[in-house]
């Protein structure tokens, strides 16, 4: 994992990160040649084979790579890391408020929300459309086998989605070397089809790009819903920059995959310049007879790599989304002892197959999959470059002139692409925008019900100088051993430990209240970890802080507190002998005008489908119990009605 505190990579650690950086961050860029050209000619956007169309649509991607992935994705986004970090979640935790956002403010987190939503299209199409794409050689190499296509998809999919739960790290030592592979192929094909026709090397010239929309006026940018698809990668590779650095995939986009995708989009050009019959499929037409067979092989390799970079995503994502309180508690299960990055979330794996098992069953074709491809990047995309323009221009204090010509710049062309993925819509791009609302409407509601109830609960919160004040003047009995109390608000002596005072009369000798806090950083130093405070009266003020790329411990933490590291009071505590109590609500859905006049100042209003939606949220989450890694057996916990 990198880390924004060491020395930047260099020699054979460089050259390794680099090639594991091909299969994770570009498998899904690498895998668009399969498709994306043949989008251009023969797709719903799709233009006659001519020479003028040839050259004009080499010259779109060829400086649509340049632009979007070259200028603004590893030039200028990845400037904007946390802590070293990437992602449309990381780049809106840099801009998001401490407080509750007001005005401008709530409109930048909607937009950082609904771009990150759109990532869970993207991973439920991606699989789907690279794996459809890479078998349907099959049916170039033998007709006769084509309708086997589906099936074989079919089955590659479900095993990939059921692998999930063996972790990566197998697979993960094979990412490279088979996209390696991949790439050396697209060149070598790539070069065997301009040595055809050389002159397909003019679209080099952007003239060829503009004059195409000169000559075809506003027919011509329909073609940008089709181009998006060699970009597709784009966000990816932002996204997975915590887990090899900015250098590593610098070198490995100029050094292999830039050169290779223009080498194969440009052979494929050439390939159309001779025979435009091959429109139908013009990667695997650039294939010798001999070797389609083990290129349907290799292809399929490339798309179940590059189907694995977009689920792990998922997994990545939906921690951060539970850290950062916009999704309720999930269980996460660690694939691997010593990297942090490798997990597994069932909940999410199984939503994700079943859904990118249906794509393949109702649209059965790479051709017809890529009209819901497209609409979801473009949205991401757009959404980055607002985020990017916020931390440019207040973290880093640029003067409003460059912010704004920059992001002019990334707007003109984002807009673009999203407009033309806008003709889509109604052949089958409306599906990730529904995926998108979907999980944007449970992201938003959770977030919004989890203040709503904070508030709700502090409001019960009685101030801990006058609990302990108390405490001193009552003298409670006191029984051996520790209690450990959960609570959001260190400030205050939670509901749960005056339900437990009120009804068992008695309180341990230790008490502990503890907080857990996710910071808006990936991960937290270890020297910040915990703050120990001694409150008097046996009572301990603990804070434990985590990252959003962490998941909490809390009897990791509680062992921590007995050494010298650690900040504040030493204090040492058995885990196994220690008693933790939590509160367990109960919601009931109220009519938000019987509000009292007390909540009205401190609680928003909430219509009512979101307050049941939130109590049915609530109901299926993980239990506080497995997601703070608590042992079963000495955790007691105490309800109460809460009117919601």
């Amino acid at each position: 994992m990198a880390h924004p505190d060491k020395a930047p990579p260099s020699g054979r650690a460089l050259a390794t990160l680099a090639l594991g950086a091909l299969g994770v961050v570009y498998g899904d860029i690498g895998t668009s040649p399969l498709y994306a050209l043949k989008e251009c000619f023969s797709g719903p956007q799709g233009f006659p084979v001519s020479v003028a169309n040839v050259l004009g649509v080499l010259s779109l991607i060829f400086w649509s790579l340049n632009f979007v992935v070259t200028f603004k994705y590893l030039s200028m986004v990845m400037r904007a890391d946390n802590r070293g970090e990437g992602g449309i979640l990381a780049l809106l935790a840099l801009t998001r408020p401490r407080g509750t956002p007001r005005g401008l403010q709530r409109v930048l987190v909607a937009a950082g929300l609904f771009g990150s939503a759109l990532l869970y299209g993207d991973g439920i199409i991606t699989p789907a459309i690279s794996v459809l794409g890479a078998v349907e050689g099959l049916s170039v190499a033998t007709p006769a086998l084509e309708h086997l296509v589906v099936p074989i998809a079919f089955v590659i999919i479900l095993g990939l989605f059921f692998f999930q739960r063996r972790g990566t790290a197998g697979v993960g030592a094979v990412f490279g070397p088979i996209t390696l592979a991949w790439f050396v192929s697209l060149a070598a094909l790539g070069i065997g089809g301009i040595a055809r026709e050389p002159a397909v090397l003019q679209a080099l010239n952007p003239w060829h790009a503009v004059n195409f929309f000169l000559r075809e006026g506003l027919t011509g940018f329909t073609i940008l819903a089709a181009v998006i698809l060699v970009v597709t990668g784009g966000e990816a590779l932002y996204a997975d920059m915590g887990h090899f650095g900015k250098r590593p995939i610098r070198l490995a986009w100029f050094t292999m995959v830039l050169p290779c995708l223009a080498l194969n989009y440009f052979g494929q050009g050439a390939l159309l310049l001779h025979d435009p019959s091959t429109a139908r499929n013009p990667f695997y037409s650039l294939v010798p007879g001999w070797a389609l067979y083990p290129m349907v092989a290799l292809a399929t390799g490339a798309a179940v790599v590059a189907s694995q970079a977009l689920i792990s995503g998922a997994f990545s994502l939906t921690r951060q989304a539970v850290q950062l309180g916009y999704c309720p508690r999930v269980n996460i299960v660690h694939t691997s002892k010593t990297e942090i990055g490798q997990i597994y979330i069932p909940a999410v794996n199984n939503l994700l197959m079943v859904a990118c098992l249906g794509l393949v069953v109702t649209f059965r074709s790479s051709a017809s999959l890529a009209a819901t491809y497209g609409v979801a990047l473009s949205g991401t995309m757009t959404m980055t470059s607002i985020l990017f323009a916020v931390v440019a221009r207040l973290r880093w204090k640029w003067p409003r002139w460059k912010v704004a010509s920059v992001t002019a710049v990334f707007l003109v062309v984002d807009l673009a692409f999203f407009g033309a993925n806008l003709l889509k819509i109604p052949h089958g791009g409306w599906f990730p925008l529904v995926v998108a609302a979907l999980v944007y409407i449970l992201m938003s509601t959770w977030k919004k019900g989890r203040v709503r109830l904070s508030a709700l609960v502090n409001e019960n919160t009685l101030p801990m100088d006058l609990f302990l004040q108390d405490i001193a003047r009552r003298q409670p009995h006191r029984v051996r051993g520790t209690a450990v109390f959960l609570t959001s608000n260190a400030a205050g002596a939670p509901p749960v430990l005056l339900h437990h005072l009120k009804h068992n009369q008695v309180l341990h000798e230790k008490v502990m209240l503890m907080s857990v806090v996710t910071e808006e950083i990936p991960q937290v130093d270890e020297a910040d970890r915990v703050q120990c405070r001694e409150l008097g009266e046996g009572f301990y003020q603990i804070v434990a802080h985590y990252g959003f790329m962490e998941t909490p411990d809390v009897p990791a933490i509680l062992r921590s507190l007995g050494q010298p590291a650690t900040t504040g009071t030493p204090v040492s505590v058995t885990v196994t002998s220690t008693t933790f109590y939590l509160g367990r609500e109960t919601l009931i859905a109220t009519d938000g005008r019987r509000r009292d006049a007390a909540s009205a100042s401190t609680v928003g209003r909430m219509a009512r489908w979101r307050k049941k939606l939130f109590i049915v949220m609530t109901r299926n989450a993980q239990s506080a119990t497995a997601f703070f890694s608590l042992p079963p057996n000495r955790v007691v916990e105490l309800g109460a009605q809460i009117q919601f």
